[in-house]
Formats: structure tokens, sequence, C-alpha cells
């Protein structure tokens, strides 16, 4: 699975973290050890048969479940069936019924059975019921913000604007909303599904489509049958008004299930999938091992997307129009993610939720391998750093155990650790095993444990078998225990040895040992050494130098897990983004100037250097540092700027450089920024409408109006917020609901940006609009999880809603004509009030 984490959101959960949240970590909380679940009964086939009912929102079932005892005899079956109604249980023996006896109570189904039963002796039993998913009481959480396991999306049709579908999502323990059945990772059955519907609807499940059969009253029944074992959370239905567009690897099909209007882009959004299949398949040593791939979106989805058997869910998200995919194709990390799923998590399962990283971690990893085949080292660099840092900024997460048996709920575990840090861990030992030893433990692991289930000691154990290392100091600090290096150093020159000491502090409570790259250098010139720090507080290392070193640079890899303290100077800056090979050596050169840009004139000359770096993602972090209103940086680089902004092979650079020339307000730009009104390039669109708006806010209306902003980059929307807001373009209200819905942390932040996105807020709130209304709503609802239990968040959300429904009450008394649309609005707040009690 991958997680829907909306930047807004992770900030505004760092500021929970750091301000708020220490107070209640263990507040009063008991620990437990979460044991893998206890297999009484081994679960074989699954056969179903399904019809929907949209009116009620409700699905008919019969299922043939063929299990038998896992080891010990037993007479019993007990299922998970949550929010049921059950009317009939009997044994199946080839045909004939026989009623069983059963009681259901707390969405546990138990099955007494004819008689006592031995190990590896089947048994069918066949179960009518009626799954109604509006009646299933679990909840939600931050990575997956509902479980009713089932959703009707528009069943009756109700919303114009918005497609009937319906799709299923299992993880963690939901498919045991719409199927009777033991919902546990560890359970593993192969599984045939019969899914009757309109006939102008297509389906999708796991495995392939066997037969489709059509039906009276313009219906159809598909079957879709799956003759390999995988886990019940992986089930999958998925039914709508789809395009498909079909493809293939090798002889194996490959399908984009598209919403109609995107069809025309299915390609540029999935066409990748084939090379990845093929990338993937190769790099471990081990063939995509199922008969088809396909992926599908569904709309309101409660996450990012899902790594069904065969079947990939995806949000919404991915579907994207020329404007946003010649920027960049923002889901192609997730397109990945979902794919790598397929050996890791879905051929060889996490045997319980504590050991979920063996499934994430990888997926996570899986998006820095296919960056590093597919557009090179520095890329790949770029992507992990962004999610290695999100994990080190936030306080909450240091703590937590990457393998962890002590959770309060399940869906705990679907966070930064797991996956960011998970994925960053893997870096490590793949650098430390090296890629051959690497990679061909990941194969005998996946070889080892096919079609089964594992955790993270199995995945040491393939890793030593392998390498012929012990692992186990690598697997007890980073599986098994929590936190990261925090680093500070220091040196100094030892004139008669010729020699600088290298001294490296660890300030954490529990210090680590790695290894680590050290460029120290001499003359202007960097030179490597790796080195081993000791699990202690401090290591003092001692290299030849000609004379007191010029700079050190430690992690100059940039491959180890830390959070390391920097005090150089814009000049040793220079020479470090000068000196190094390694991204990430260079863009934390960038960063360690943005106070020093306007001040200093090495920091200008970092800049022009880095605006001539290979890699487009340190021009625009260096376009974005600086100010060319400022005279001296003008004449160093506005020329090289305005070249970017109109020749740069990126739009993303030329956008960004339009930002820098912006900030002039030089009428001089005008043709540049005109242009740029109308490229395809959203970003560049959007940057060039806020530069115009700059010069000549009569045209903010106008311009701001034509701009698609969903699924618009965050630097475009913080762009066009202040014109949008200020400006009050009803056209663009539901999409800035992302900022709206949040400025009270954003306020912590970014004072002016979370003072526009206050205004914003007021503004949705004492107008009649629908749509902003529940884009409010909706994503405080998807972020309600992520903000834990604190009392204090709780109360700053909830005022805010109500002094927002203050204001449409006062709308409805002035607006009377329009109090049915007013009336949705306002039960859709004083609903998410209750949400935050």
């Amino acid at each position: 699975m991958k997680k829907a984490i909306l930047s807004i959101v992770v900030l505004s959960g760092m500021f929970f973290s750091s301000q708020l949240y220490a107070q209640t970590e263990t507040s009063g909380r008991e620990k437990v050890y979460r044991a893998t679940h206890t297999k009484v009964t081994e679960l074989k086939h699954t056969k179903l048969k399904v019809n929907f009912d949209y009116q009620k929102e409700q699905m008919s079932g019969e299922e043939w479940l063929t299990a038998s005892p896992f080891f010990y005899p037993t007479n019993e079956l007990t299922l998970d069936a949550k929010g049921m109604l059950i009317h009939e249980v009997a044994l199946d023996n080839n045909g004939k019924k026989s009623p069983l006896k059963y009681e259901y109570k707390d969405d546990m189904l138990k099955v007494m059975l004819d008689k006592t039963y031995q190990r590896n002796q089947d048994y069918t039993v066949y179960i009518k019921y009626t799954a109604r998913p509006n009646e299933v009481k679990q909840q939600g959480s931050a990575a997956i913000n509902d479980a009713k396991g089932l959703y009707f999306i528009n069943a009756q049709g109700k919303e114009a604007d918005k497609p009937t579908q319906i799709w299923t999502q299992g993880e963690t323990e939901s498919s045991s909303a719409w199927f009777p059945t033991i919902d546990k990772p560890n359970q593993k059955t192969t599984q045939e599904i019969y899914m009757t519907v309109p006939d102008k609807y297509v389906t999708l499940s796991n495995g392939i489509l066997k037969d489709s059969k059509k039906e009276s009253d313009g219906l159809r029944t598909d079957h879709w049958v799956m003759d390999k074992r995988h886990s019940t959370y992986l089930f999958f239905m998925g039914v709508g008004e789809y395009a498909i567009v079909k493809d293939k690897w090798r002889n194996i099909p490959v399908d984009y299930y598209i919403e109609k209007e995107y069809e025309p882009y299915a390609k540029q959004i999935y066409g990748n999938t084939p090379e990845m299949i093929e990338f993937f398949s190769k790099r471990m040593g081990y063939d995509y091992p199922w008969a088809k791939y396909a992926q599908i979106s569904g709309r309101d989805y409660v996450s990012g997307a899902m790594e069904n058997t065969t079947a990939t869910l995806h949000g919404s998200g991915v579907l994207q129009k020329p404007g946003q995919l010649i920027d960049e194709n923002a889901w192609e990390d997730t397109i990945a993610h979902e794919l790598f799923h397929h050996w890791f998590g879905d051929l060889v399962t996490a045997e319980s939720w504590s050991n979920l990283t063996v499934n994430e971690s990888f997926a996570n990893y899986s998006e820095y391998l296919w960056n590093e085949y597919k557009y090179g080292k520095d890329q790949a660099d770029y992507h992990q750093m962004t999610d290695v840092n999100m994990y080190i900024h936030n306080p909450a997460d240091f703590k937590k155990n990457l393998v962890r048996f002590n959770y309060d709920s399940r869906e705990d575990v679907f966070d930064l650790v797991t996956y960011q840090k998970g994925g960053g861990i893997l870096h490590m030992l793949r650098n430390y095993l090296g890629d051959d030893a690497f990679f061909a433990g990941m194969q005998d692991y996946l070889k080892t444990n096919e079609y089964q289930n594992a955790e993270a000691h199995q995945l040491r154990l393939s890793f030593e078998k392998v390498s012929g290392k012990d692992l186990n100091w690598f697997f007890n600090q980073w599986y098994f225990g929590s936190g990261n290096p925090k680093i500070k150093y220091s040196y100094t020159f030892e004139p008669v040895k010729k020699q600088v000491a290298v001294s490296i502090e660890q300030t954490q409570d529990e210090p680590f040992q790695f290894p680590l790259a050290i460029d120290v250098y001499d003359n202007g010139k960097p030179k490597r050494y790796n080195v081993w720090v000791n699990a202690q507080a401090k290591n003092t290392f001692s290299f030849d130098v000609s004379k007191n070193a010029d700079l050190v640079n430690i992690n100059a890899d940039g491959v180890l897990l830390a959070d390391i303290t920097d005090t150089k100077t814009p000049e040793q800056y220079l020479m470090q983004f000068q000196g190094s090979k390694e991204f990430k050596s260079r863009y934390n050169a960038l960063n360690g100037i943005k106070d020093q840009v306007g001040k200093n004139p090495a920091a200008t000359k970092l800049l022009s250097a880095a605006l001539k770096d290979p890699f487009f993602r340190t021009r625009i972090k260096a376009l974005q540092l600086m100010d060319l209103s400022n005279a001296e940086q003008m004449k160093a680089m506005g020329a090289e700027v305005e070249k970017l902004a109109t020749n740069d092979p990126k739009t993303l650079v030329q956008a960004a450089a339009i930002a820098a020339l912006a900030k002039t307000k030089d009428k001089k730009y005008l043709p540049v920024f005109e242009k740029g009104v109308n490229a395809v390039s959203n970003a560049v669109k959007g940057s060039s409408v806020a530069a115009i708006i700059g010069i000549d806010p009569s045209r903010a209306g106008a311009l701001a109006d034509k701009i698609d902003l969903e699924g618009a980059p965050e630097s475009m929307m913080e762009a066009l917020l202040p014109v949008i807001v200020k400006n009050k373009v009803t056209s663009q209200m539901p999409n800035i609901a992302q900022y709206a819905a949040f400025y009270p942390f954003i306020k912590f932040q970014n004072p002016e940006l979370g003072k526009v996105a206050e205004e914003g807020y007021n503004w949705i709130m004492a107008s009649d609009n629908l749509k902003a209304t529940e884009s409010i709503t909706k994503i405080l609802g998807q972020a309600k999880g992520q903000m834990g239990d604190n009392p204090q968040v709780k109360m700053m959300i909830s005022q805010m809603l109500k002094d927002g429904l203050n204001k449409k009450m006062e709308l409805l008394k002035q607006n009377p004509q329009n109090a049915s649309g007013i009336n949705k609005q306002i039960d859709l707040i004083n609903k998410a009030i209750a949400d935050f009690k």
C-alpha cells in the first residue's frame, strides 16, 4: 500500500509531533505484545458468487470455503464476518448441503462442524449472507481513512460529476466486511469470484477472467479465477464504466482500467509498467509470478493505492492530463511501489502486521531502484532524501521500532518508520553488502518463502546465507531497535604529524555502529575515507593532510540514515558543491547557504554554479533560493535565469525560473510571462499567471480562472493561493481546500502563507460553495488519524470548524432561498465537528 500523504498534512503532522504530541506519547498506555495470529485452520480455496444492490449499498453473497485444520484436530471453524446478515450455513459435500449449527456475534461467525477433522482433512462450508458495509463499525486510520471493506461510489447516480463505481479495500483486515474469512495476513488461499453486474459495467478481480456470461434483465456474470495462493486482505473487486487499454509484458497481459475521460492519456500515465516489470524481474532474478497485471483507479479512495494481487487499485490522483504529465508523472513512484509489492507483499507476505516492513520498506525502496534505473542516481537520491527527511523531522517516530510488537492499533504501523525509514535502511544494507549480495539475498528470500509468509528474521537469514556475513548487529539496531544516529562532528589539525583528527560524536541515548564515508578536502580537493564507527558516544579518526583541512564532509556518500549537525561557512559549502560527485552533498551545500543568500559572495557563486547543474532538482532549488530583486544576484545570474525560463528542457525548471524573474516585478519580462500563460505545462502556466498578476493585479480574475489546479504541485499552489484568495477567484475555491483546512498549523511554519490560508478558509465558509466545503471536510477526515488523540489538536480543529459553521448559519439567514444547498454544507461541517470530539 502507498499512503496518501499530502505534503501539507505532513507539515501539520510535524507540528502535532513537535509541539503537542510529546505529552501523550506514553500517557497511561499499556504496551502489549502483538503475537502473530495463531493458525487453527488452514484456508485452501474461497469461491464466491456475488451481486450488488445499488440502492441499499449492499451485496448478496454465497461462499464455498474449503479448509482443513492447520495442525491440531478441531470440530469448529471461526471466521471474521463484519456487519453482515448470515442467512444459511451448511456443509457442502460434492454439491449436497447439510445444515450446520453456527453462532454469529461481535463480527465473528463460529461454525460447529459435523465432526472433528484431522490435519489436511479438507471440508467445504457453504455460507449465504448479505454484506452491509455501512453497518461495519471498525474505524479507519491515518494510513487507511475508512475500513468498510466494500465501497459503493455514487451508487444511486445522484452526483452528476461522479461515476458510479464499486471497489474493495482489504488491508488491513477489512476483506471480512464483504466475505466471511480468516482475515489475517498469515492466511493464504486460492480463489474464484462470480460477479453479476449491469452489462454496461466492466469488472476486475484477482487472477484471470475465465468466463463472461450474459444474464437476463441486462445483467452479466464475470467469472474470475486466481489459482495461486495469496493473503485474504489482497482479494479485490472493482466495478464501473472504465475503458480498458491493453498492453503486455512478454506474454503476460498488462491492462489499464481508466475512466473514459482519461483514456487518451492512459499510456502516458501507466505506459512504463511493462518496462518496470522487466526491470524488477531481472534485478531480482525472479520473474513476475502472476498470470496478469491490471491497474484501476477508484473515486473517493481511502488511501493512496493498494497492491491487490494482479489488480492494483489507485486513488484518483493517478488520473492526470497533459498539463500535469508534461511536468512529471506524479504517480509514477506509486505505480512502481504497488507493482513491486507483487513480489514483496503478495508473493511473500508479512506474517503479521508487526512485520509489515518486509512488505512496505521494499516497496518504498523499489521507488529508488526504478528512479536509479530509469532516470539516474541523482533522481533516486533526491527521491530518497525527501522520503527520509520526512522521518528525520518527525520526532514522534524516533522511539518506534521498525519491527513493532507493541502497537496500539495494527494500522499504527503504516507510518514514516515502516515506509520511509525502512527504505533508507535497505539502502544502507545494500551499500554494506554490495549490489551482488544484496540482490542475491532478495532473490533467496523470495524463492525460499514464495507463496508463504515471512518475517524480518527470515530476511536476515537470506542475506546472511548469501553473503556469509553475520548481520545481527545491523538488524538488532535498525529492525528491532528505534531511532537513528544524531551526529555532531569537529576536526583539529596536528601540524607535527600533518594529520587532521576528525571526532564523530553521537548525541542520542543509544549509540549505533555503522560504516561512514568521510571526504577530507586538502588543497581544495576531496579524498574519500571509509571508516567504521563503533557503538560509543565518541569516535576519532586521523587522516594525513598537507595542511589543515579546508573542509571535512561526513556521510559524503549520503548513505547513512542520520541527523547530522553541520557548521560550515558559505565558502566551505561552495567547495563541497564543486568537489562532490554525490547529489546529496551538493544539495546539502545548497541548503546550507540559504540564510547567507544576498549576504555573502560565496553564496551567490554557489547559486550560479547550481544553475548549471545537470540535475534539474538542483537547478530548481537554486532558483527558489535566489532573489533577483537583489542587484548583485541579478548581475550574476539574471541572464542565465532568463535562459532557463524559456529554454530549460524541464518545464518544472522553467516554472521555477519564471517565479524567480517575477520577484523583480520588471515589465521587460512580460513577453516571457505572456508566452508561459499559453504553455501546456501547468507549472509554467501557473508561475506565469502569478508573475503577470504581480505586475498588473487587474488581470488576476481573468487569468487565474483559466488555470487547472486539480493535482497541481505544491509550489504552484503556494504561488497562486494569494492570487486566488485576494481576487476571490470562485472557480478555484475547491482547489485551495488543502491549504485552507490546515491554516492553524501552516501559520506556525509559515505565518504569511498561513494568514492567506486562513482568509481562504473564511472565504469558503462565508460562501455557498458545496464542493469547496466538501473538500475541506473530506481532507480533514483523511488527516484525522494522523493527528492522533491529542486533545489540543482536536480542540483546535473543532474550534475552526465551529467558526466555519457560524459563518454558514449566517449565510443561511441571508439566503433562505438557497436553504437546500447551504444545509448540506452545514450537515457536512456538523459531521466533521462530531468526528473531532
